[in-house]
C-alpha cells in the first residue's frame, strides 16, 4: 500500500511510519516540521529510503500528492500543551483547515481516512472512565479550547466527509502516549519528569499531584491505529492504556526506577488541566481485540535507555 502520514516527523508519527514500512507500505512522510523532529525522518530514511519520501508541507494549505494513496493518517497537529499554547492559531489552523485538506485529499484518491484525535475532547470530564458516548466538558474559550476545539471540530468534519461524500473514515481518540523519541521536556509528564530525574534537578508537579492519567506506551497505541484503520469501524474509538495512577505517584514510581535523587515540588495548576483521565477501552477490546501490552515500568525503562543519550550529548529542553 501507499500510505501518507501527516505529521510524519512527529513523536507518534515517526513510529507509525516505521510500523508501515516494516509491513512493507510506500510512506509519504508529510511535515513542516513546526514540532516534528527532522532527525525522526532522516534516521528513517537512511534505513528504508528506497520506501520513503518527505513532503515538506504545512497542511493548512492545499495538498497535492502525486501517484496513487490507499490510505492517510491524519497526525499533523501540536500535541503538547507547551506547543499549541505557543501556537495556538496554527494549531486551530491545522485542526480545521488541515483536517479539510487531508479530506480532500482522501476523497480525490479514494483513500481510507484515520484521523488522530485526543482524549482532550473530553475536557476535565464528568463521567469516569470517559466512553466515547460522552460528549465531553471542554471550555472553548480557554488556552487550552486551540487544541481542545481544533480536535472537535475534526471529529465534526470527518464524520461529514463520510456521511457526505462516502470517505471511508476512523476516528482514534488517543489518550496521553509516552516513549523513545519524544521531544526532551516537552512539557508532558512522563518527559519532563524523566529529564528532572535523570539529571537530580527538582521534580515538578502541577498542583498536589492528585489529579490522575493514564499512560499508554507508543508500540502499543500505534498498533491500535493500526487495527483500526484495517477496521469497518467509523465511529470513535479510544486508544489508551486504562491503568490510572496520580500525577504525584507517576513522579514518586519514575524516581525509583531511575534511583534519582531530585526533590519533588510543587507549583500552580494550570488553567483547565483535567483533573481526571482514564479511557473506557471496551470499544476497543470487543471491536478491534486490542488492548495494552507494555506495562509502565516496561516502558518508562525503554523511555530512558533513549533519554539517557541524548541527555548525556546535550539535547535540552530546546530539542
Amino acid at each position: 500500500m501507499r500510505i501518507v502520514v501527516t505529521g510524519g516527523a512527529g513523536f507518534i508519527g515517526s513510529h507509525l511510519c516505521d510500523a508501515l514500512l516494516d509491513r512493507g507500505d510506500e510512506v509519504v512522510c508529510v511535515d513542516n516540521f513546526l514540532t516534528g523532529r527532522r532527525t525522526h525522518y532522516d534516521d528513517l530514511l537512511a534505513l528504508r529510503g528506497e520506501r520513503l519520501t518527505l513532503l515538506e508541507h504545512n497542511m493548512s494549505n492545499h495538498i497535492q500528492v502525486d501517484g496513487p494513496v490507499d490510505a492517510i493518517f491524519h497526525l499533523a497537529s501540536p500535541a503538547s500543551p507547551i506547543d499549541y499554547l505557543k501556537y495556538p492559531i496554527q494549531t486551530l489552523k491545522v485542526g480545521a483547515l488541515g483536517t479539510h485538506n487531508a479530506l480532500g485529499l482522501a476523497l480525490a484518491k479514494d483513500a481510507r481516512f484515520l484521523l488522530a484525535s485526543t482524549s482532550e475532547v473530553y475536557g476535565d470530564p464528568e463521567i469516569h472512565p470517559q466512553p466515547e458516548s460522552y460528549w465531553g466538558n471542554v471550555n472553548p474559550i480557554g488556552p487550552r479550547g486551540v487544541y481542545d476545539e481544533g480536535k472537535r471540530f475534526a471529529e465534526a468534519m470527518t464524520m461529514a466527509y463520510h456521511r457526505t461524500h462516502g470517505v471511508g473514515i476512523h476516528i482514534a481518540r488517543i489518550f496521553n502516549t509516552y516513549g523513545p523519541r519524544m521531544r526532551l521536556m516537552d512539557g508532558r509528564a512522563i518527559p519532563a519528569f524523566l529529564c528532572q530525574a535523570l539529571r537530580n534537578e527538582p521534580m515538578t508537579i502541577f498542583g498536589d499531584g492528585s489529579q490522575t492519567r493514564s499512560f499508554c506506551y507508543v508500540s502499543d497505541l500505534v498498533r491500535g491505529l493500526l487495527l483500526l484503520m484495517d477496521s469497518d469501524l467509523a465511529e470513535p474509538v479510544n486508544i489508551g492504556n486504562p491503568v490510572e495512577m496520580k500525577i504525584l505517584e507517576l513522579a514518586e514510581r519514575i524516581k525509583e526506577i531511575t534511583g534519582s535523587s531530585a526533590p519533588i515540588e510543587f507549583n500552580p495548576l494550570p488553567v483547565d488541566d483535567p483533573k481526571i483521565r482514564k479511557p473506557d477501552i471496551r470499544r476497543a477490546r470487543e471491536l478491534l481485540a486490542w488492548g495494552p501490552i507494555i506495562t509502565l515500568d516496561e516502558g518508562i525503562r525503554h523511555t530512558i535507555s533513549d533519554f539517557r543519550p541524548r541527555l548525556d550529548q546535550g539535547e535540552g529542553s530546546a530539542s
